[in-house]
């Protein structure tokens, strides 16, 4: 009898990351809203973390528009590279060119993959409140719809 092959991840990945690191300017926005949402879609399969160049301060809409999908970003507390506790990711995904070019720097000497996702700066936008507001749905969603895709077996492009 020949044995079957096991079932595993894409045959365009070599193999599906175990730990994901999202970094961002200041670890108040774009990365900590990207690691809630990788973990609320695959929190028991991969692990997760976010970081930034700076710590930054909790930001209320960030928070605001995660609620709205049932996703609390209250407990978040900002972090640095320095900051971490493990520096072994498979993957850091950077979303500014800062934090893509810190990235870099900070794995110069190991094998991990650095991948830059240009994401918006919801923190640009002026106008009223709902106007803001919609500034950070469009990177939360964009987000959620990048993470996906990225590592859902199937369907992912991963490293």
């Amino acid at each position: 009898m020949l044995a079957q092959p096991e079932p595993g991840p894409p045959a365009t990945w070599r193999r599906r990351p175990q730990s994901v690191l999202f970094a961002c300017t200041l670890n108040t926005v774009r990365s900590p809203m990207a690691e809630a949402l990788a973990r609320h879609y695959f929190g028991r399969e991969i692990y997760f973390a976010s970081a930034g160049l700076k710590r930054g301060e909790p930001n209320s809409f960030a928070m605001a528009t995660m609620e709205e999908i049932g996703i609390d970003l209250t407990r978040h507390k900002p972090h640095t590279f320095e900051d971490l506790e493990d520096s072994n990711f498979d993957v850091i995904v950077t979303l500014s060119p800062e934090a893509h070019h810190r990235a870099l720097e900070f794995t110069r000497t190991m094998a991990v993959k650095v991948i830059y996702w240009p994401t918006p700066d919801p923190t640009a936008v002026q106008g009223s409140r709902e106007t803001m507001l919609d500034a950070y749905r469009d990177v939360r969603d964009r987000l959620a719809a990048r993470i996906k895709a990225f590592l859902s077996p199937g369907t992912g492009s991963g490293p």
